[in-house]
C-alpha cells in the first residue's frame, strides 16, 4: 500500500526540483520518488546477501584488516 510522506523544504530546493520534474514530464511526487530510489540503489547501502557474502568471505576479511594494519604502519603512498 503506497504510503504518504510530508516533507517540507525552502523556495529555492522547491523550485529545483519542480524544475527537474518539468524537464522530464514527470509530477513532483513522481520525481522525488524517483531521486530517492535512484539514490538509494547507488549509494552505500548493501542488500542482506551482498552483506552475508561479503562476511563469509575470509580471503577479503583478510585482506582488509592486513590493509588496515599496513596503513597503520606507513606502509601506502598517496597517489594523485
Amino acid at each position: 500500500m503506497a504510503k504518504t510522506i510530508t516533507v517540507r523544504v525552502d523556495d529555492t530546493t522547491y523550485n529545483k526540483i519542480k524544475n527537474a520534474a518539468d524537464s522530464e514530464r514527470r509530477t513532483i511526487s513522481n520525481f522525488i520518488e524517483y531521486a530517492a530510489l535512484a539514490y538509494v540503489d547507488t549509494s552505500c547501502f548493501v542488500a542482506d546477501e551482498e552483506m552475508k557474502g561479503i562476511l563469509e568471505d575470509q580471503e577479503l576479511l583478510n585482506n582488509l584488516k592486513q590493509s588496515i594494519e599496513d596503513i597503520k604502519e606507513g606502509k601506502y603512498r598517496i597517489v594523485r
